[in-house]
């Protein structure tokens, strides 16, 4: 019911504006532009795409990223006929994008992390989906939509990202039924591996070396983390781009329960992105106002570095892990 619901919403709409979050991940962008690619070729329409910070460059291949505007370059005073979250958790993981969502005629959020409380109008979220690029291939078939290579690709994309690859716990066969279904339609599966996993830049691999190499390991190696700090950033010119995938590293040690890394904000605030192969780490992200998906979680502590770690530690040993 929900898809042909967006089926109506998108026909009776003039202008349409796609958010992506905060830090987008290929998820978020990959739903994003096969979204736009979709409304583009099946319905003659051009949707406005806005990231509201900078777009990883390994994501640059996807049909469209070019289009896509920072949120700064938008008018706010603009009242958009619809405003569609992709991958959008929480309203806040679009920042100052939440003045347009609130002020247009008709709002969508099409998600499927378990924590998300259905803040749209309209609400396509299935925590049971590896990623909203799945959720968004399901929607486009009921949709009777035509999906066509450059779609592919971004939904493709999107479920190789936010399946670490189809390793995660979230790859379920429904999973691997998509992919063989934009298999079908052209994608090449090798090519976007490369593009996503083989792209890294020398700072970035250096970076992440000495972040591993400063990590800390408690209660017999079941808790590993590292702290990252301003300075440490400078020190390698490194960017946003460069903790990617940090968190899966100290994750795959073979010992490790949970993992975190624990990044000093210019604001004086500390961001933690967790990982777990056991433990349900959202809902330590949740006591600090994060969440996410049960073995892959943040959130943001207004605190100083250290405080936070104290903080987060503390939590973590009051779990089973």
């Amino acid at each position: 019911m929900e898809c042909s619901n967006l089926n109506d919403i998108i026909k009776s709409s003039k202008n349409i504006l796609i958010f992506s979050h905060i830090n987008p991940d290929g998820d978020t962008l990959g739903s994003m532009c096969a979204l736009y690619s979709a409304v583009l070729k099946n319905y003659k329409k051009k949707c406005d795409m806005a990231a509201i910070s900078k777009i990883p460059d390994i994501y640059s291949f996807l049909p469209h990223i070019s289009e896509v505007k920072n949120i700064d370059e938008i008018d706010k005073s603009r009242e958009y006929d619809l405003v569609i979250n992709v991958d959008v958790a929480s309203i806040e993981r679009i920042c100052d994008g939440k003045i347009l969502f609130d002020k247009a005629k008709n709002t969508v959020n099409i998600d499927h992390h378990k924590t998300n409380n259905a803040y749209a109008n309209l609400n396509i979220i299935n925590p049971d989906a590896s990623s909203t690029g799945e959720v968004l291939f399901d929607c486009f078939r009921k949709m009777d939509l035509n999906i066509d290579i450059d779609c592919a690709t971004c939904l493709y994309t999107a479920i190789l990202t936010d399946t670490g690859s189809f390793r995660f716990d979230n790859t379920k066969e429904k999973t691997f039924e998509c992919a063989s279904k934009l298999v079908e339609i052209g994608v090449k599966p090798s090519e976007i591996y490369k593009k996503v996993y083989e792209s890294d830049s020398k700072t970035l691999v250096m970076f992440q070396a000495y972040c591993i190499s400063k990590a800390k390991f408690l209660e017999d190696d079941k808790i590993a983390y590292t702290v990252v700090y301003k300075k440490d950033m400078e020190k390698y010119s490194a960017n946003d781009e460069c903790m990617e995938g940090l968190t899966e590293k100290l994750r795959a040690i073979v010992t490790t329960r949970v993992a975190f890394v624990a990044k000093e904000m210019k604001s004086g605030a500390t961001k933690i992105s967790m990982r777990s192969k056991f433990a349900d780490v959202a809902k330590i992200c949740e006591v600090f106002g994060g969440g996410g998906h049960k073995f892959a979680s943040g959130c943001t502590i207004k605190a100083p570095v250290e405080d936070a770690v104290k903080r987060v530690l503390a939590e973590i040993k009051t779990r089973e892990i």
